[in-house]
Order: C-alpha cells, then structure tokens, then sequence
C-alpha cells in the first residue's frame, strides 16, 4: 500500500471508529431490528447436525422405490444464541438479531449461486467442529457476560481446527464492542484483535470494496476506506469483527436508527458476501493448518549443527510457522552441506543475537523495532552477520514497516533490487525465473518473473536480503488461497538459494 493510500486509510479508520466511540451508552437503549421476527421458522442446530461445505457432499443413491425429495442445503453458518446453561452464573438476559443474518446468508446465495444456509445454535449444545459449522455468526449490543473457562477453551480450538468467527456489533454498541474485545483477550492472549489495510482479501475476494458509507443517528452519511478488525492464525483471519452495524436486513437509508453506528445495506451486503467467499477459500487451509509439520531434526543436538534465529516481533512474528522448518529440511536433503539446521526465537533487544550467523525474520503486520533492538541489529549486520526478511503473504502493511524499519537501521544505505545476473539466483538452483502463486500471478498479470529479491549491499555482500513476495507461504505447502508470492516449488528453490548463500559468504 503506498503511503498515501495508508494515510487515507489511517483517516477513515478515525472517523469510523470515532463515531464508534461517540455513541451514547446506556443499559435502557432498545434496538429496533430486535423487534423482528425471522422470516421463516428457524431452525436448531445439535451437536453433530451439521454438513461441511467443502468438499461438496456425495449424492446418496436412492432406490427406486423411493419418491426423489430434495436435499437439505449445507449449513455454512451457526447462528449463536445464549441459553441459560451457556450463560452459567449470570443473570443475564441476551438478546441477539435475526434480521441480518438471514438476509446476508440469502444475499450470498444468490451472488454465489449457492444453497448454503444457517442455524440457530448456542454454545452449550455446539459441537465446536468446523467440519459441521464453518463459520459462527454473533451480535449483540448488550454488554457480553464472562464466557466460562470451558467455553473460552473450546472457543480457541475451534478457530484453531480452521473455524472462523463473524462478529458484528448490532447498531455499533460501543458496551459490546468492549466487552467482546476483552473476551477475545481472554480467548487469544498471544494473539491480536486488529485492523487489516485496505489492501486485504476480505475487501475484495468477491467484490471489489474500496469504500463505505457509514452513519451514525440520523446524521448525514459519511464515505471511508471499509473497516474491519480480526485475529490472525497463521495468514488467515480466523475472528473477522465489524465494531460497526453490518445493517444487512435493515436499510438505515429510509430507517436510521437513534444510538446506532451502521454501514448502509447495500455496502453491507457486499462485506458480507467477501466474508463467506474469504472464509470457503481459506477452509482448507485453516483445517491443515494446525497440524504442524514437525523437522525431524529440529530437537537434535550434534556438533555440527547450525543453529538460526528468528526474529521476535510485534507484527505476527511467525505466521508461518511450519515454512522454515520445511525449509531447511529441503536444504538438508538437496544440497550436499552436511550441517543440520535447527531455529531459535530471539529478542533483538534481549537475546544474544550474535551467536548466529543468519537471523531470519517474517510477518504480515506492522511492527516497530525499540532504539535498543535497531542499534544491536546494525552492529550484528556490521560484524558479518545476515538478515533474511521475508513478507509472508506479500502484505503492504508488514512491507511498509519493515521498510521503514530498515532506514531506521540503516540510515546510510538502501533497499536495492538485486540484479538478475547475481550469483544468488543461480547458487544451487537456476531461479532466475520463478513461478507466481495464482494470486500473485492475478496481480502482476503474468504467471512466470524473474525473483524480487531486495538486498542492502556492502562491499559486494548482502547483509539485508529482503523478499516483499512471499516465499515462506510456498515453503509451508498448504493449500492457500490469498497467497501474494511465490509457487511453492519455486519458493522453496529460492529459499535454499537464499539460505545456502547467506551461510557461505
């Protein structure tokens, strides 16, 4: 994303989330989409009802004297209710909306041409298997209850077995907007609710959204840059959250709503369609993912091994968490180096960098480094030692802070395109041309390029080399849908490349 386009996106990210912060509270607010029955009589989800929506559900022959009926539609979507059970130890009376939910679903449907549906279920009876529900939809505008130490844990393995979490703040309550963001704290500690750039899949996997309109009360409609928060794990977002109304079934056009925050229906339909599309392209991927592939020689002790650190930072420091492990796998079994790799996660600031030849360092949000962490990098990168960087799924907002970073760093030397005749495309693989990710190739507009790889060089070494399209996405071998970089046999052949040359110069 260009800096322009970061400090348009900055400016709206204010002005929505100003308008979040200026709704009146009050425990007394009465929403008036509650009010709404659904449409049709809803229908309840126990444990194990469910049906997956990828793969596609085989046809079950009939015999013929069977009379043909037509097959239920896959439930896509689990609605979440609270029951007294799932609300253990409070006096709370939850309110939820219908209204949207069955006018996003049947939206998304018809753009997709699709027949997937929703049930109404609640987390006593959830089964907590996204084989069954891929995605749970929740809003509210009540101030949320403590969810209880077991749901808190089956809600974390949920997402980490591939689910994905909808949330929307009914009317852009800013009492549930806090309480969830507190939960989802309670939920992922170690991991971060936060905006994504304007750039993300979400805004553009089915539509292409560059803006939206927004209004608060009866207030004239104001036009940002799309809003929305998640919880990342690995490169997929696995907590989508909208602080604003995604108003599908209520037009606030002809209705505005006293107290409330919404995005209009049409540009809320549109979100919400990108939201189902991005959460089925990125299905199978979240189910593989949390089965890590482990290097079986990650834990080995010998002489001659070679140990690496990985950079620590705030920006989602290891998205791809099974990529360098497979990485230096491949190294061991192609190339005749007879040096067993092993990873270590270092504190720039903190750890004793130095002892490492190569440090390598990945992500896909942004980060800032501290004085201390700055001034320990140059000297490490002034007493021979190598950085390797890579953006994981090529994100422009990692891009822009490592850039920014790295001038800090180096404040004397930049960032240079490495030529296409230098020794490191051609080390123990010929890569001077390399295959694009579909993604990638559908951006650039080409299937086959030669390598982008960026370096800062002295005195003919590279003590930076820096990727901004993915290589480590490819090095993991996952089935990614949103993956800015490199095919994976390329991507691994250039990381060997990389990494072979970095340790023998």
């Amino acid at each position: 994303m260009r800096a322009s386009a970061i400090r348009r996106f900055g400016i709206s990210v204010m002005i929505a989330t100003s308008l979040i912060a200026g709704a009146a509270r009050g425990d007394d607010w009465v929403n008036p989409k509650a009010n709404i029955p659904p449409r049709a009589k809803p229908q309840r989800e126990n444990a194990g009802e469910g049906f997956p929506p990828l793969p596609p559900l085989p046809a079950t022959p009939l015999r013929r004297s069977e009379q043909k009926r037509e097959p239920s539609a896959p439930a896509l979507v689990g609605s979440i209710t609270f029951s007294a059970r799932s609300l253990r130890g409070t006096n709370l009376d939850w309110q939820t909306t219908i209204i949207d939910i069955e006018k996003w679903v049947d939206f998304t449907n018809s753009q997709l041409g699709q027949r997937y549906r929703y049930v109404r279920t609640d987390f006593s009876k959830f089964s907590y298997d996204p084989t069954e529900l891929p995605i749970l939809y929740f809003t509210g505008w009540q101030a949320l209850p403590e969810f209880d130490d077991e749901t808190i844990q089956r809600l974390r393995q949920y997402l980490m077995d591939g689910g994905t979490w909808v949330v929307h703040s009914s009317c852009g309550r800013p009492e549930f907007n806090d309480s969830f963001r507190r939960e989802i704290r309670r939920i992922f500690p170690d991991r971060e609710l936060a905006a994504v750039p304007t750039d993300h899949p979400l805004f553009s996997s089915f539509y292409r959204i560059s803006q939206m309109h927004v209004r608060k009360d009866a207030d004239p409609w104001k036009v940002v840059a799309p809003y929305l928060e998640v919880v990342n794990i690995g490169t997929r977002a696995a907590v989508i959250f909208s602080p604003i109304d995604l108003s599908c079934g209520w037009n606030a056009d002809t209705n505005p709503i006293q107290g409330g925050v919404l995005y209009s229906q049409e540009d809320a339909l549109h979100m919400g369609a990108n939201i189902v599309t991005y959460c089925l392209a990125e299905y199978q991927y979240g189910r593989f993912f949390d089965h890590q592939k482990v290097y079986h020689q990650a834990s080995d002790a010998t002489r001659d091994q070679l140990v690496l650190g990985q950079i620590v930072h705030n920006g989602d420091w290891d998205a791809t968490p099974h990529g360098l492990p497979n990485l230096l796998k491949t190294i061991d079994q192609s190339t005749t180096l007879h040096v067993q790799f092993k990873r270590v996660p270092v504190d720039p600031a903190q750890s004793d960098i130095f002892s490492f030849p190569v440090l390598y360092m990945s992500g896909q949000r942004d980060f800032s480094f501290s004085p201390e962490a700055r001034a320990r990098l140059r000297k490490y990168l002034d007493q021979g030692g190598t950085l390797i960087v890579d953006d994981v799924i090529g994100s422009s907002e990692f891009d822009t802070a490592f850039r920014r970073e790295i001038r800090e760093i180096y404040k004397d030397r930049d960032l240079q395109p490495l030529p296409t005749d230098h020794p490191i495309y051609n080390f123990v693989y010929d890569t001077k041309m390399a295959h694009l990710s579909p993604m990638a190739a559908q951006l650039l507009g080409t299937d086959v390029i030669p390598p982008r790889l960026e370096a800062i060089q002295i005195d003919g070494q590279l003590p930076v080399i820096y990727s901004r399209l993915s290589l480590s996405a490819g090095w993991e071998q996952l089935p990614r849908a949103y993956d800015n970089g490199y095919a994976d046999a390329d991507a691994l052949k250039l990381g060997v490349n990389i990494f072979m040359y970095a340790v023998s110069h």
